[in-house]
Formats: C-alpha cells, sequence, structure tokens
C-alpha cells in the first residue's frame, strides 16, 4: 500500500509541475472564459490540502502565513471564490517549492507510519466511502489531487498551451 500511495502521489506531483512550467507567473492568475480555478489558487490549495494530509500522518497543519486564508477551501459549497488579483498570491516558483517541500514530507511519513495504521477508522466528510485512514491517504494523494489536475490541464487548454502530459516520460 506504501508504495502504491508514494508512486502515484509523485506521479501527481510531476505532472503538477509540468502543467505550469512554462507558464509565466504573470499568467498564472488569469481566469479564461470564467474559469475559476487558476493555477495559483490551485496550487495553493494542493499545498494546504498535502498540510492536511500530515497532520493526518501526526504532524500540525502548517503552511506559510496567510496562505491558509488565500488558499484552504472548507470543502463542496464553500462560497470563497479564488482572487483574482496575482499580487495578493506568492510567486510560482514559491508555491511549487512548498508544494514539494510538503509532498516530500508527507512521502517520509507514509514511508515510517506503521501499516496497521492504515486501517484505522477515520471520520470525516466522505468517511462513507472511504472510512480509514490509509483510503483517506488515498484520496489525499491521488484523488484529489487529481481533480485539480484536470482543472490545471483545463486552463492550459483554454490558455492556448499545448498538451503538458506529453512531456511526462
Amino acid at each position: 500500500m506504501k508504495q502504491i500511495l508514494i508512486n502515484g502521489f509523485r506521479l501527481n506531483l510531476d505532472y503538477t509541475v509540468k502543467l505550469v512550467e512554462d507558464v509565466p507567473d504573470n499568467q498564472m492568475a488569469v481566469q479564461p472564459m470564467g474559469f475559476i480555478n487558476h493555477p495559483k489558487f490551485t496550487i495553493g490549495h494542493l499545498v494546504s490540502a498535502t498540510a492536511l494530509t500530515e497532520e493526518l500522518l501526526g504532524e500540525h497543519y502548517i503552511v506559510p502565513r496567510g496562505w491558509d486564508e488565500l488558499f484552504r477551501r472548507k470543502g463542496p459549497g464553500d462560497p470563497q471564490l479564488p482572487e483574482i488579483n496575482s499580487a495578493k498570491y506568492p510567486h510560482k516558483d514559491e508555491l511549487l517549492q512548498v508544494l514539494n517541500q510538503k509532498a516530500n514530507n508527507v512521502i517520509r511519513l507514509i514511508e515510517i507510519t506503521d501499516p496497521s495504521r492504515f486501517k484505522e477508522k477515520c471520520k470525516w466528510k466522505l468517511h462513507r466511502y472511504m472510512p480509514s485512514v490509509g483510503d483517506v491517504l488515498y484520496f489525499q494523494c491521488h484523488i484529489h489531487h487529481s481533480w485539480h489536475i484536470g482543472q490545471l490541464a483545463e486552463w492550459r487548454r483554454l490558455m492556448g498551451y499545448d498538451s503538458a502530459l506529453k512531456k511526462m516520460s
């Protein structure tokens, strides 16, 4: 289970970088055709989700000052929308650096976690579908991250960028 979690998470992280590596920072908060979740918000949101995953694995929820208010959604129906003012967001490089640091920590935590912990029950908003700690880890590292990768890929298409997936090897 550990290697499945780690391998898929690394794939998602590498693809996230490929989706924005050729996008200049000054375009990262553009909302083409009303597309709401621009890359700066999406990557920052993935940082907050990764911090929640660290918390699930026993660490404190820590993100840079002001990022929780800017990026953390409280779940479906949260009325908060991303800011369109790019100046309110950290630079693309900082967002990716913090995401990478947090993700590497999650991978380290998965590696050192006793496998019996994955079977423990976990009460959260989607526990009906994913009732254990292992299920939540799978959701955070694979499903949730993939949902947002899809948003980044669609944003790229709307902005006229070519496929980032073809750059993966």
